[in-house]
């Protein structure tokens, strides 16, 4: 569940939820989610969330693929762990761990802008984390956090169980230095608040002195209201004062916080300030899913170097000459509709066909202009990945241009799926093959990761989440009705809206000439290819394009869709084709973009 999803049906479903609810509704579909076939992978599409390795970290002779984990709070019932692991952690903190289940736990309750814990909070029994984690494949490091009122032979029970699954442990200093003689095969985290390390000053001396503890876990100041607490509000500068204390006393310590990160600027202030690593707790749910993957962006901007240029001027080419074809094809469409060889193959020549109803050139003719729209818009979206996406090295661009060049290629088997080769088509597909092939063979190493300054959470970028989410609309149903075109291209042909405007059946058509309903359907089965190749682009530049002030996926969004809208809408109001059940699909598309636009218009095109 992405930001761009989860921020509209937090305020529309989540929030009027029990918060027990919502977070078992989250956490058990995506783990189901992540468990089925390609589960993962759809995951990974959506997000695009895997932590670039350049952040990869290793502490304790553990490697993190990133410095950003999840704190226990989040999962106390561990049913989201097959999910969780997919959205960009570097690690996972389960607990407070405990032998038995409390009968006086209760649930987290919502309340204005704060999540409040119960001083009873929800904890997790032996049996349950490893029945868990044993169920689980698990591919980052694990924490355990060990209750604070664990003791004596049940702390040594719960480490000895626990310790071929988890790779630390978390517990109070007493707990650890009563226990050093228990298994030094794992790692031991002691934990503090940040309120007490100002009192604690000598004590932190000697712990991390103490062989049996290998870093120290500072947890964010809480508020107390009744039998419930949250964090306060200037978690942040606690937990930041607190770091830079402890590295004062001890350079070489492990420092872990837990809490006070709702924005990416606040890790950010944490890294800087000497934090090894990071858990995220309930500004994770305030912020949402994404928070993990803005937290990289801003984390790799100060790591970048100098952007080195890569070769991008085979695929600008490739752009260019779908482009132009689109722009011929457009001249054709306007002109004289079909060329010779569809004449030769009909059996009939322009001006027949125009003695027996006009109607069917101008409905060829609204075919090919939108065809001819779509190639323009596609052509432009090529070009402006070339020059903004491939040249500064960013993979996510790369992918994207592929994809939808790609599934372009193949629709050239459904021009002759109705027994109609255009050789025009055919042609043109040859010429772009090779500038193609160079054009694959120049992005090979193109390995980039997208970074971003932006470290808040304004309305700004609220906003533009309901903008991406227009465009992912868009580029989705621009997808499945290039799919329901093709597939009625290669089968029935026509709607009954066109054989009304027609004023003709599919028989008189044939009586006609057997061979004028396969030219008709090549070109339906050629639009709808085109249309699923643009609907790719738009909606992977949607999916992973979009950060702050990035001006450049406004303009190709807005300037890139523009000729197939004023074409596909156009060509109908040209030739006289105005049902408006017809157009009602294009009415909705324009509109999701007039949306996009409008809500992105602030994060992407203002600094």
């Amino acid at each position: 569940m992405p930001d761009w999803s989860y921020h509209p049906l937090k305020k529309l479903l989540l929030d009027r939820m029990r918060t027990i609810t919502s977070r078992a509704f989250i956490h058990k579909s995506m783990s189901s989610l992540a468990s089925i076939p390609g589960g993962r992978r759809l995951i990974g599409f959506l997000g695009h969330m895997k932590p670039p390795r350049v952040i990869e970290k290793e502490v304790n002779h553990a490697r993190f693929p990133s410095p950003i984990g999840l704190g226990s709070q989040i999962d106390p019932n561990l049913s989201g762990m097959n999910g969780l692991q997919e959205l960009g952690f570097g690690f996972i903190e389960i607990g407070p761990i405990v032998l038995n289940k409390p009968n006086n736990q209760r649930e987290p309750i919502r309340e204005n802008n704060h999540i409040l814990f119960s001083n009873h909070q929800e904890k997790v029994p032996l049996k349950l984390a490893i029945q868990k984690l044993t169920n689980l494949t698990i591919r980052i490091p694990i924490f355990a956090r060990i209750d604070s009122q664990i003791k004596g032979n049940e702390w040594n029970i719960i480490v000895q169980h626990l310790t071929p699954f988890v790779d630390a442990f978390i517990g109070t200093s007493g707990q650890i230095q009563d226990n050093s003689d228990i298994n030094l095969e794992r790692t031991f985290y002691v934990s503090f608040s940040a309120n007490e390390i100002n009192e604690k000053t000598l004590e932190m001396k000697k712990l991390i002195q103490h062989k049996s503890i290998d870093g120290i876990v500072v947890c964010a100041p809480r508020q107390t209201r009744d039998s419930y607490w949250h964090e306060d509000g200037n978690a942040n500068k606690s937990l930041t004062k607190a770091v830079k204390q402890i590295k004062n006393l001890s350079p070489e310590v492990t420092v872990i916080t837990s809490g006070g990160v709702e924005t990416p600027e606040d890790a950010y202030t944490l890294v800087r300030n000497g934090t090894d690593l990071l858990m995220l707790t309930d500004g994770y749910v305030k912020a949402g899913p994404g928070l993990p993957k803005r937290i990289h962006e801003r984390l790799l901007f100060e790591k970048v170097q100098p952007i080195k240029s890569h070769n991008w001027h085979w695929s600008f080419l490739f752009g260019l000459s779908i482009l132009i074809g689109g722009i011929i094809a457009l001249y054709f469409a306007f002109t004289s509709i079909i060329l010779p060889y569809d004449e030769s193959f009909i059996g009939l020549t322009r001006a027949d066909i125009l003695q027996v109803n006009p109607l069917i050139l101008a409905f060829m003719s609204h075919d090919r202009m939108a065809l001819a729209g779509t190639m323009i818009s596609g052509g432009i979206l090529y070009i402006q990945l070339s020059r903004h996406g491939l040249k500064y090295g960013m993979h996510w661009a790369r992918i994207t241009f592929h994809s939808a060049a790609i599934v372009g290629f193949l629709g050239i088997f459904l021009f002759i799926g109705y027994g109609y080769f255009d050789w025009l088509h055919g042609l043109f597909w040859l010429i772009l093959l090779p500038i193609y092939y160079v054009s694959f063979k120049e992005g090979k190493r193109i390995t980039g990761t997208p970074y971003s300054s932006h470290g808040k959470n304004d309305w700004t970028w609220k906003y533009g989440l309901y903008g991406q989410l227009m465009f992912i609309i868009l580029g989705f149903l621009i997808i499945v009705g290039g799919i329901v075109i093709s597939i009625i291209g290669v089968s029935n042909v026509f709607v009954s809206t066109d054989l009304s405007f027609l004023c003709m059946s599919p028989q008189m058509l044939d009586r006609i000439s057997t061979n004028l309903i396969p030219v008709i359907a090549h070109d339906r089965a050629g639009f709808g290819s085109a249309l699923i190749s643009v609907g790719l682009l738009v909606l992977m530049i949607s999916l992973w394009g979009f950060r702050k002030g990035e001006r450049w996926i406004w303009n190709t969004l807005c300037i890139g869709a523009l000729p197939a809208f004023l074409a596909g809408i156009g060509t109908h109001f040209y030739i006289g084709y105005t049902t408006f059940i017809h157009l009602l699909p294009v009415y909705l598309l324009v509109i999701f973009y007039l949306l996009g636009l409008i809500f992105s218009y602030p994060f992407l095109k203002k600094i």
